[in-house]
């Protein structure tokens, strides 16, 4: 991958954060705001197609698993494409492709059609695996590099917030309006009732999707006429001469960091896919699906909003590896406790991991690239293809969950959250290394 951005290239001007830049700051955080908003929505979808088309748990995780495919496929060929025509036309055509999935809602539910909402997924992730692959680099070169991992946690608190609004803006207009039937209660419909239920539950999913895409339109236009600054050590075509033997593959911090974001983001979403269904068990929430939707959104998402904000200011005193390591450890001990326990305690054990997770990728992902120099563009390509993680976890877990339960099949994430720990304390770049 030929990207090059540099963040140590910006630690002599720290003042720009203030001034040049803190309009384009502002702006790009609304694409944070936006794919937060977008992805959290997956959650409230997983719940709502399993009733619809009678799926278990490893059939619905195709959801998330062809959403998160998108960014092993395309986070290269983003790259490309960034170094080729710029951040700013990178963003403006991500936005537009997130919209054209998004509209594609709109005949999947007419339908429906599983397979097809599988396909609307999958380009509105190619959209926002295009932004992921431009934001991030650009909001690390933003500024100085000394406070490059405080500057993403904080704008990693805006994501944050759309996943705050996703899941309860989803549970209210999709969940809401749609009447669920048991899996017994279905095999009793004749086809031609099953058909005219199918159609009517998934005619709630046309409304939020059409106004998703309207509104990543409207801001694409907004983007294509606001005057981003341009970076040249982050642009491309101004790349620094690396060592003849050097490699992205050389640098353990690197590589243990994008197996830390595979895990990461695996169990992130693997715990949100699941916590609707999780806490609408009896013996552990007995909520109906809207009122597991709302905690979802103000209990897990919320925490992890609240822990970024806090996260930008506790990861300027505190170093970064040793917060990282705490809130792995403490998310890894919450989700046994979970598993462990029944009613309110496994309920909010469970909820309490998103404070805990909050710090997480933009933590990784700063010190995956720390000291990569002119290999950073690549290093930023590399981590950004282990969002993967988001397809494959979640996808194992609802394999583990059709054998033994969906209870303990939340062993799965307390393997990443272990992981990242060990990468917290053994992954530091090669100059630190005895």
């Amino acid at each position: 991958m030929a990207l090059t951005s540099r963040p140590t290239a910006t630690a002599d001007r720290p003042s720009e954060t203030t001034g040049t830049y803190t309009g384009a700051l502002a702006m790009v955080t609304t694409l944070f705001f936006m794919w937060g908003f977008i992805t959290s929505l997956n959650d409230i979808l997983i719940p709502h197609l399993k009733s619809i088309f009678d799926l278990n748990y490893f059939e619905v995780m195709l959801v998330q698993f062809f959403f998160f495919l998108a960014y092993a496929v395309f986070s290269i060929p983003a790259g490309i494409i960034i170094e080729r025509v710029g951040y700013k036309k990178s963003m403006v055509a991500g936005l537009l492709i997130m919209g054209l999935g998004s509209l594609l809602f709109v005949p999947a539910a007419m339908g429906p059609s599983f397979p097809l909402f599988l396909v609307a997924l999958t380009i509105l992730a190619t959209g926002i695996t295009d932004l992921q692959v431009s934001a991030n680099p650009y909001v690390a070169v933003l500024g100085s590099a000394k406070t490059a991992s405080s500057r993403l946690t904080l704008t990693q608190a805006f994501n944050s917030l759309g996943t705050v609004a996703g899941p309860r803006l989803g549970a209210a207009l999709i969940l809401g309006g749609a009447v669920t039937y048991t899996t017994e209660q279905l095999a009793t419909m004749s086809p031609q009732a099953l058909h005219v239920y199918r159609v009517q539950a998934a005619s709630t999913v046309k409304l939020p999707y059409v106004l998703i895409a309207i509104a990543l339109i409207v801001l694409g236009i907004v983007i294509s006429v606001f005057k981003l600054p341009q970076i040249p050590e982050a642009e491309g075509g101004h790349a620094a001469q690396r060592g003849a033997n050097d490699s992205i593959w050389r640098h353990r911090n690197l590589v243990m960091g994008a197996v830390a974001i595979f895990t990461y983001v695996g169990a992130e979403v693997a715990i949100g896919s699941f916590l609707v269904s999780y806490l609408h068990e009896p013996y552990i929430g007995n909520l109906t699906l809207v009122e597991a939707g709302t905690y979802l959104a103000f209990g897990y998402w919320f925490g992890a909003m609240v822990g970024r904000f806090a996260g930008s200011w506790i990861l300027r005193q505190i170093s970064p590896r040793a917060v990282l390591a705490f809130n792995a450890l403490v998310a890894a001990t919450l989700v046994c406790l979970s598993m462990a326990t029944t009613g309110h305690f496994a309920m909010w054990s469970i909820i309490l991991v998103g404070l805990f997770n909050s710090i997480m990728f933009p933590t990784i992902f700063t010190l995956g690239i720390e000291g990569l120099g002119p290999l950073t563009g690549e290093g930023s390509g590399l981590l950004n293809t282990a969002i993967v993680g988001g397809a494959v976890i979640p996808l194992l877990q609802g394999l583990i969950a059709d054998h033994i339960g969906i209870h303990h099949a939340f062993i799965l994430p307390v393997l990443c959250y272990l992981y990242i720990a060990l990468f917290a304390v053994k992954g530091t770049p090669r100059r630190q290394m005895a």
